[in-house]
């Protein structure tokens, strides 16, 4: 069956809010047993929360705009009376932490199954009235956490292709214990100097296959987490991600920081990440564990940005796990496997574990690195953000390879170029301490 929002009573002029009669159009399509409910192209429709049910396809024509209301009254769905939010008092960079449950929802779901976001449309989040302090290199939101364009929690069997997702203040699409998810074909656009906008954040979820996707965020482009309030949804495993292309200010691929659970067969692979502040980073920081992790045939090109507000130092790829806080207990690293791997940018490789050595079992085969100069930005630094150090950024010189308190590690057929302009950056190649069992071309180290 067909729903159009229209003859729900949509007008889709851009000013009006349709919140209602779309919203009457899903509950529709729910209670006759499934189908799709249709945003037809040449329509920008305004609204605020919408709550996706079982068996709906939300299908948004090639033309079609959904766009978020301009007052934060409209996405307090469950009249939770903080739709004038604290400002916040500390910058995101400095203070992140979220335990994984906002408070304020445009696109919601929870306890579904067969739920679908399809067609060549767009969703557009809104971002300008989220800003808070802006300038030339980050921009803040005014509160914390903000409005997730998609929150879908505990939905099993979901398909989000082909739409592009844009402008998004908060987590782009944030899947919370769902299981069975295929998301395939679709572009996120955010805006690069917006802090928090992750494209892709499977949170607890199982069974996960994202595809053919392009996307552009500020913060992290796909990004694996188990957050504190989602426990009772188990693991993150068996999860695919391939064939994408990726550009961020953040980290391109991402484990972390919120890891409170098991990370667990994991594959990622032909992919492209260009123009990121990180390619790929694995950021333990908290009681979970991360094992049995493939990621093959990917190229990294990496520069730095802003070195106060983003995280990182332009690492093509970095391992840490270490403490969030003093009293936090955290896990472990283990059989991780790199593949085929070129990366070219401004720093080296960064293997940083706690004095358990707490990263062991990895193996880096096929790796090109190639360091050179992108910016003006000094380069001899590396980034443990966030952490309970005292130091949690190290001052040193540039490395191919940096590495403190981990084990059992061996990178076979690794290449290295280092461009002359960042030569004299280059104290030693390879400053490996108070490691074990650690193999670089069949040297000892």
């Amino acid at each position: 069956m067909l729903y159009n929002v229209h003859d729900f009573g949509a007008v889709g002029d851009g000013r009006h809010l349709d919140t209602d009669a779309i919203q009457a159009a899903i509950d529709a399509c729910h209670k006759g047993g499934g189908g799709q409910v249709l945003l037809s192209g040449g329509h920008v429709y305004r609204s605020g929360t919408l709550v996706l049910h079982s068996y709906v396809d939300l299908h948004l024509e090639m033309g079609a705009i959904l766009k978020g209301s301009d007052s934060l009254k409209d996405y307090d769905y469950f009249q939770s009376g903080k739709t004038v939010p604290e400002e916040i008092s500390v910058p995101t960079y400095e203070d992140c932490s979220y335990a994984g449950q906002p408070t304020l929802f445009f696109l919601y779901a929870k306890d579904c199954e067969h739920v679908s976001i399809s067609g060549f449309g767009k969703i557009d989040g809104n971002e300008k009235i989220f800003y808070g302090n802006v300038t030339p290199w980050h921009i803040d939101g005014s509160f914390y956490p903000r409005v997730p364009l998609l929150f879908l929690e505990h939905v099993s069997h979901l398909t989000i292709k082909d739409v592009t997702l844009t402008n998004s203040a908060f987590w782009t699409t944030h899947l919370v214990g769902c299981s069975d998810v295929l998301i395939t074909g679709i572009r996120i656009l955010n805006n690069l100097k917006l802090a928090n906008c992750d494209g892709i954040d499977p949170d607890h979820c199982q069974n996960v296959r994202i595809s053919n996707c392009h996307v552009e965020t500020a913060d992290d482009c796909i990004v694996f987490k188990n957050t504190a309030n989602a426990m009772q949804y188990g693991p993150c495993e068996n999860i695919t991600v391939t064939n994408c292309t990726l550009i961020s200010t953040s980290a391109a691929i991402k484990f972390g920081t919120e890891s409170e659970a098991r990370f667990r067969n994991v594959i990622v692979s032909n992919c492209a990440i260009s123009q990121s502040n990180r390619g790929i980073s694995i950021m333990l920081r908290d009681c979970g564990c991360i094992e049995n992790v493939l990621f093959s045939n990917i190229t990294i090109d990496t520069r730095l940005f802003s070195k106060t507000h983003w995280w990182g130092e332009a690492e093509p790829i970095s391992i840490t796990a270490v403490k969030r806080e003093q009293q936090t207990s955290v896990g472990y690293v283990k059989n991780i496997v790199f593949d085929n791997i070129h990366c070219h940018g401004e720093n080296g490789i960064m293997l940083y574990g706690d004095e358990s050595r707490n990263i062991n079992g990895l193996v880096f085969h096929r790796i090109t690195l190639q360091i050179t100069k992108k910016t003006e930005w000094q380069k001899n630094f590396h980034d443990l953000r966030p952490c309970n150090l005292s130091e949690p950024v190290l001052t040193g010189s540039l490395n191919a390879i940096f590495a403190r308190n981990v084990a059992d590690v061996l990178f076979r057929d690794l290449r290295v170029e280092i461009a002359d302009d960042v030569r004299e950056d280059v104290v030693t190649e390879f400053d490996v301490e108070d490691c074990e069992q650690f193999v670089i071309n069949e040297n000892v180290f």
